[in-house]
């Protein structure tokens, strides 16, 4: 109960941060909407190639296509492209706001453009390890979902704080990940209860948020107002958008608290340098 008590510090630390800089949340709402136009350019390539050697994922053949392995590849790399880049422009706007700046869009983006070469790079490594995960999961059944599993943790353990120095220092992506590493095994170890926490207690309210919008749904249902059905069922869908959009922001937000503190030792304004350290204490 501590630990999350500490979990649930962070958070309300880093809701505070997004309540001074709303805009803030801009970011990962833009990378939504860049996805979104990603998947719908490789929806049809990617369907085509499927429909035309689906048997290879009946399994009838021993391997898929190179030409959809190379479709796949390049969505992945896309695809990560566009949300490193804007996870990059926010991390960049948190550290401004952190350094007691008020940052906008304009400068998130301009950072991140900066950067772009070293984004570029680190989607490539990103997509390869992406799509070996993938295949380790397609090709050992069980086992393999249990390895990707793990080595997929672990990947996301070594580069938690690849953004932000991504968006802090002017180094390569594979600079970059080593960079993250020592920082975090210098200073929390393996011990991510914090950040864990967050995904909890966003986890929670997202379950309330559905399970209030439900109710109020069969609400309206008993009405029999098609309406008020609607209304109360775009609501629901906007509330659970902002919802994402503020947690999502709220993660940007602490991972630059966090790479600010290994750095500097104060994780900037907003943030207890105690409660930093007590959530990620190295483990004996």
């Amino acid at each position: 109960m501590g630990k999350f008590a500490r979990s649930w510090s962070l958070m309300k630390a880093s809701a505070t941060i997004l309540r001074q800089d709303k805009e803030l949340m801009l970011f990962p709402l833009l990378a939504g909407f860049a996805s979104l136009l990603v998947i719908a350019t490789f929806a049809w390539p990617v369907w085509a190639l499927f429909a035309h050697h689906q048997a290879d994922f009946e399994g009838q053949h021993q391997h898929v296509s190179p030409l959809f392995m190379l479709v796949s590849f390049l969505f992945y790399f896309v695809q990560y492209g566009v949300v490193i880049f804007f996870n990059v422009a926010l991390a960049s706007a948190a550290l401004i706001r952190l350094d007691g700046g008020n940052p906008t869009l304009g400068d998130g983006v301009r950072t991140a453009m900066g950067k772009l070469p070293n984004i570029i790079g680190y989607a490539l490594i990103a997509a390869t390890v992406g799509m070996i995960l993938r295949a380790l999961q397609e090709r050992l059944g069980f086992v393999g979902r249990i390895v990707a599993g793990m080595l997929g943790f672990g990947w996301t353990v070594a580069t938690f704080l690849v953004v932000p120095v991504l968006a802090a220092q002017d180094v390569g992506p594979v600079d970059a990940v080593k960079r993250s590493t020592s920082l975090l095994r210098q200073t929390w170890g393996e011990n991510l209860i914090g950040n864990a926490g967050i995904g909890l207690a966003g986890g929670i309210l997202t379950f309330c948020l559905i399970f209030a919008s439900g109710v109020l749904f069969f609400a309206a249902a008993a009405t029999h107002s098609v309406a008020l059905m609607v209304i109360v069922g775009v609501v629901a869908v906007i509330a659970l958008i902002a919802l994402s959009l503020f947690q999502t922001a709220m993660h940007g937000v602490y991972s630059a608290a966090l790479y600010r503190f290994a750095e500097e030792g104060d994780p900037g304004q907003g943030f207890d340098r105690a409660l930093l350290e007590s959530a990620f204490r190295p483990k004996n």
